[in-house]
């Protein structure tokens, strides 16, 4: 028999789907990217059924796995820190196992079992149901290690197990993978080449969440425009199909306007979008249905053409400015959010312009941006010089976050004296009277509680706002309530 347990935390109700016989404890933090927290989840549903339930007290747990990100140096010293907390847990209580999950145990695979020792077992993104088999290893004073990559894995037949949740918002994971070789970056190594998942187990999942009570489903994957189902294979391997196949193909414009038809009554967002292969059938499809929301966010990278073709992005300054011409002729209320590297390899002050004036002429509404880190393996760590000096990229980083904030602030007051729907998600961090949900945009929106409650959509009307932030008053519910 299984229930939900709700726990209450910080004003937010905490669902956690839980199994009223299982026994042991599971412990799982997740670190980088919404894949990592997604693929997190079906790790939770794999152990649920394996006699763990998750547990959010570090003490307790029989089990502890973290899910890491190798896309930054930062985020490796995070989960290192991490490991330590574990470790030093496990003195106490030396039943105790942990692992490491996701990009960086793919990455440095044995290292943490042979040379440091610090974990029980390493598993990669595609060996999670590999996981119950591994914990025998364990047990049995093996090594255990599955970081074999695979064509095929796609985790459609697993139901996730809600971890955190408001019971509000969800994700839901329509690729793995990535095909594109970015020189700066990881993901094809850790996470293997990109596959799509069957249309059917993502219908099926969404269904489930609305039949659940959620309001909202983001639709994940590294790069979700080029999602392809048409009955199995690689997206590379599309050419070779059948004529039945290709005539029975679902693109992602196709799987976006099945979803949003399918449950008016559900918001669906998606992340994270590339720009050579975002079609403008899918911009068609966002401003056809009123439930999917008006933002997409649009890594770029940099403004110069020329270190654009040094990281290998398939795109030039002047394809991705007509891109983005185009999605705000078709939806001019559009929010655009921005992925900025300086201080690539020979970047120069030209270079670093380029980023610059690109970013006043977008009109970016945030981003994330990040001074230039050599990643060990990627094609850049091999042929190019790291040869930016430190102080020149904090100093260009700095440049570009002022320059975003500037610019954020003037996409905020756009919204003064507007209505604009909200999705109540949480409680506000900085105060207990206050709901926090998002609008379309993806802007946060704080106001009063009133009585309304977290799962509401309703109408606030905005009276001042910040660079992140909107303030406002609710003025009613919205006609998706």
């Amino acid at each position: 028999m299984e229930k939900v347990i709700e726990e209450k935390k910080q004003g937010t109700s905490l669902f956690l789907d839980q199994k009223e016989n299982n026994t042991k404890k599971l412990f799982i933090e997740s670190y980088g990217c919404q894949m990592n927290f997604a693929d997190s989840e079906i790790v939770a549903s794999i152990l649920a059924n394996e006699g763990y339930n998750t547990t959010q007290n570090l003490e307790e747990a029989d089990l502890v796995l973290v899910n890491t990100c190798s896309i930054r140096d930062k985020a490796e010293q995070t989960v290192r820190k991490r490991l330590e907390k574990y470790n030093a847990v496990k003195t106490i209580n030396p039943s105790m196992k942990v692992g490491v999950l996701g990009c960086m145990a793919e990455r440095l695979k044995s290292k943490f079992l042979e040379e440091e020792k610090i974990v029980d077992m390493v598993v990669g993104p595609d060996a999670y149901k590999d996981i119950p088999n591994l914990l025998k290893d364990v047990n049995d004073g093996r090594d255990a290690i599955n970081v074999i990559l695979s064509k095929e894995e796609t985790y459609g037949d697993i139901a996730p197990v809600r971890l955190n949740s408001n019971g509000v918002t969800a994700f839901v994971s329509i690729t793995r993978g990535c095909d594109n070789m970015c020189t700066f970056c990881v993901v094809p190594f850790t996470r293997g080449r990109e596959r799509s998942r069957d249309p059917q187990s993502i219908m099926e999942e969404i269904k489930d969440l609305y039949e659940r009570g959620f309001k909202e489903v983001t639709l994940l994957g590294q790069n979700v425009d080029s999602y392809l189902w048409y009955g199995g294979g690689l997206k590379k391997d599309f050419d070779k199909a059948t004529e039945m196949q290709k005539a029975t193909a679902v693109d992602f414009a196709q799987l976006l306007d099945m979803s949003a038809t399918a449950h008016p009554k559900m918001r669906f967002r998606f992340s994270t979008s590339n720009p050579q292969d975002m079609h403008d059938e899918v911009i068609q499809v966002m401003a056809k249905h009123n439930n999917i929301c008006k933002y997409i966010h649009l890594p770029v990278q940099s403004g110069s053409t020329r270190i654009l073709k040094e990281m290998n992005r398939q795109h030039t300054r002047e394809e991705y400015m007509a891109l983005v011409d185009r999605i705000y002729n078709i939806i001019p209320e559009i929010s655009l959010s921005q992925d900025m590297i300086t201080g690539f390899p020979t970047e120069t002050e030209e270079d670093h312009q380029d980023t610059l004036s690109l970013m006043e002429y977008v009109n970016y509404d945030f981003g994330y941006m990040f001074a230039y880190s050599e990643r060990p393996g990627t094609l850049a760590a091999r042929k190019l010089e790291d040869d930016v000096p430190e102080e020149v990229k904090k100093r260009r980083l700095q440049e570009v976050i002022d320059l975003q904030q500037k610019i954020s602030l003037k996409r905020t007051q756009r919204f003064l004296g507007e209505t604009v729907e909200v999705l109540i998600e949480k409680e506000s961090k900085k105060s207990d009277e206050h709901w926090s949900g998002r609008n379309s945009q993806n802007t946060t929106v704080v106001f009063p509680k009133g009585n309304y409650k977290v799962g509401d959509f309703v109408m606030v009307k905005i009276t001042d706002c910040t660079s992140a932030t909107l303030i406002g008053e609710v003025v009613g519910y919205s006609e998706m309530q």
